[in-house]
C-alpha cells in the first residue's frame, strides 16, 4: 500500500519545521556561549568562588521557584491553543494572569522567609532577588505562546543575547558600585531585561485579549489539570539544581560556587536540546489528534539523535581539555574538572529522556510523573551515598562536587531508559536514538584531544584542540552517521 502523499508532505513540513527551530535556537546556542563565557569570567576572578556559591544557591530557590509558577504551561498552552475556540489572546492572558498572580504570591513569602536562599548573613539588597520571580514566569509563558507559532526568534533574542549579555555587563559595571550584591543585582536586572524583550513580540503577534475577563473558576480548573505537567517541568528543572542544593549541604560556599561554574559550562550542550522543545510541542499535539503514532516516534528517535549527536561533540570539545576550560575562570576553578566531565556525560545521557517526555506529557502525564520523582529519589540516593563515601577516604570538596556530578549521571541515564521504554509500550512503535557512529565519531575527537593536551600549550590546546576536536568528530558524524533524512537539520528547502 503507497503512503498517503498528504500525510508524507505533512510529515516533511514537520521535520523542516523541527529543523528550522533547531538551527535557530542553535544559533542561540552559539550566542549565549559567547556571552556565557565573560560572565563566568567576570563572576570567578572578580568576585570569587564564594560569592558564586552564594549566588548559585539563591538562584535554585528562586528559577525553581518561576518553574513551578508556570504552572506547566511551557508546554500545557500548545495544547489548550491547539484546543481553545476563541480568541487565542485570552487563553494567552489567562495563562500570564494565573502564573503571574501565583509568583507574586510566592515572591512575597520567600521574601518574608530569606532563609530558604542563603546559608548565612544576607543583605537586603541580596534578599531583592525574588523579584526576578515574576518576570521569569511570564518569559516563560511567552516564549512558549511565541512557540505555538513556530517564532524561536524571539527566544533567541531574549535568552541568548539580552538576558546572558545583560547579566555579564551589570556584573561587571556593580562590581565597582556594589561588590557584595553585584551578582544578584545583576541577575534581576538581566531577567527584567529578557521579559520585556519576549512580552512584546507577544503582544504583536497574538494582540490584546477580545472581550475577556478573568474567569477565576476556570482558572482555577486550568490550574489542577496542569499540575502534572508543572510538577514534571519543575522536576525535570530540578534534577539541574538539585544537585547544587545538596552539595550546599556538604560542602561549602567555595566547592559550591566551583561546582556552579562547571554546571554552567556544562549546561551549554544542553541547550542543544532545548533548541527543539519549543518547536517539538505542537507537532506532537497536532500528530496526536490525528492519532499519527508512528510519525511522532520517528520525530522523537531523529530529534532525538540529533540533540545526541550534537552534545556528545560539544561534550568531548569541553571535557577532554577540561583543566583549561575551568582554568579560564580562574586557577581554584580547575578542581572541578571532574565536576565538569560528569555533567557533560550526564547532558549526553539525558537526551533520550527529554525527547521521550515531550510525548508522555501528553498521553501518560501521571505515569511521566512518577518516573521523573523516581529520577529525583535515585538522584539524591545516588549524590549522597556518592559524597559519604569520599567523606569516609577523607578527600577534598573538589571530589564530593565531583561526585554531585556523578550522581546526576547516574539518574539520567537511568531515566532515559525508562521512559524512552514507557514510550515505546504506548506508541508500539520502536523508540532508540543510539546510533553506532557515535562511537566511531568519537573515536579520532578522543585521540586528537589527547595529543592536543598531551602536546601543546594551553592556550593552543583551547585555541587550536577544540576546533580540531569538533572538526574531527563532524567530519565522521557527517559522513558516516548522518543520512538523507538527518542532512535535512542543515538544509532551508526540505525538499531540495
Amino acid at each position: 500500500m503507497s503512503e498517503d502523499p498528504t500525510a508524507t508532505e505533512r510529515q516533511q513540513q514537520d521535520i523542516q519545521a523541527l529543523a528550522k527551530g533547531g538551527r535557530t535556537n542553535f544559533l542561540g546556542f552559539l550566542l549565549r556561549l559567547a556571552a556565557r563565557l565573560p560572565f563566568l569570567f567576570i563572576a570567578g576572578r572578580l568576585y570569587g568562588a564564594e560569592s558564586l556559591g552564594r549566588f548559585a544557591l539563591a538562584l535554585v530557590v528562586v528559577e525553581l521557584s518561576a518553574q513551578l509558577c508556570t504552572l506547566g504551561q511551557k508546554r500545557g498552552l500548545a495544547m489548550r491553543l491547539s484546543q481553545e475556540r476563541e480568541h487565542p489572546a485570552n487563553a494567552v492572558a489567562d495563562a500570564m494572569l494565573l502564573g503571574g498572580s501565583l509568583a507574586a504570591l510566592v515572591s512575597v513569602v520567600i521574601y518574608l522567609f530569606p532563609d530558604v536562599m542563603f546559608n548565612g548573613a544576607y543583605t537586603q539588597a541580596e534578599r531583592l532577588v525574588v523579584l526576578s520571580i515574576v518576570p521569569l514566569t511570564l518569559t516563560e509563558i511567552a516564549l512558549a505562546a511565541q512557540a505555538y507559532r513556530f517564532d524561536i526568534a524571539t527566544s533567541v533574542r531574549a535568552r541568548a543575547l539580552v538576558e546572558p549579555w545583560t547579566l555579564s555587563i551589570m556584573s561587571g559595571l556593580l562590581f565597582f558600585v556594589y561588590r557584595q550584591a553585584g551578582l544578584l543585582i545583576a541577575y534581576n536586572l538581566s531577567v527584567i531585561a529578557a521579559s520585556v524583550t519576549a512580552l512584546w513580540p507577544m503582544v504583536r503577534t497574538y494582540g490584546l485579549p477580545h472581550q475577556w475577563k478573568p474567569r477565576p473558576l476556570q482558572i482555577g480548573q486550568l490550574a489542577i489539570a496542569n499540575l502534572p505537567l508543572a510538577a514534571a517541568d519543575a522536576i525535570e528543572w530540578g534534577t539541574r539544581r538539585f544537585d547544587i542544593y545538596i552539595l550546599g549541604f556538604f560542602a561549602g560556599d567555595k566547592a559550591v560556587g566551583v561546582y556552579y561554574v562547571a554546571q554552567q559550562i556544562a549546561s551549554l550542550p544542553q541547550k542543544l536540546k532545548t533548541s527543539f522543545e519549543p518547536i517539538l510541542g505542537p507537532v506532537i499535539t497536532r500528530n496526536l489528534k490525528e492519532n499519527n503514532y508512528a510519525a511522532i516516534a520517528s520525530q522523537v528517535c531523529q530529534v532525538g539523535f540529533w540533540i545526541t549527536a550534537a552534545q556528545a561533540g560539544v561534550a568531548l570539545a569541553l571535557g577532554i581539555p577540561g583543566e583549561g576550560v575551568m582554568g579560564l575562570v580562574g586557577p581554584l576553578f580547575v578542581g572541578g574538572t571532574g565536576a565538569l566531565c560528569f555533567l557533560l556525560a550526564a547532558e549526553v545521557s539525558a537526551a533520550t529522556a527529554v525527547v521521550s517526555e515531550a510525548v508522555l506529557i501528553y498521553v501518560a502525564r501521571l505515569q511521566n510523573l512518577w518516573v521523573s520523582l523516581a529520577t529525583l529519589a535515585l538522584q539524591a540516593a545516588a549524590t549522597i551515598g556518592l559524597i559519604k563515601l569520599v567523606e569516609a577516604f577523607g578527600l577534598n570538596d573538589n571530589f564530593k562536587a565531583a561526585m554531585a556530578g556523578a550522581g546526576l549521571m547516574v539518574a539520567l541515564a537511568m531515566a532515559s531508559w525508562v521512559k524512552s521504554r514507557l514510550l515505546a509500550r504506548i506508541l508500539q512503535q520502536s523508540v532508540n536514538n543510539w546510533r553506532w557512529p557515535l562511537v566511531w565519531a568519537a573515536a579520532p575527537a578522543v585521540v586528537i584531544g589527547w595529543l592536543a593536551t598531551e602536546f601543546l600549550p594551553e592556550w593552543a590546546e583551547l585555541g587550536f584542540g577544540i576546533p580540531a576536536i569538533l572538526l574531527a568528530y563532524g567530519w565522521v558524524i557527517w559522513h558516516k552517521g548522518f543520512g538523507p533524512e538527518d542532512r535535512v537539520l542543515f538544509r532551508r528547502n526540505v525538499g531540495a
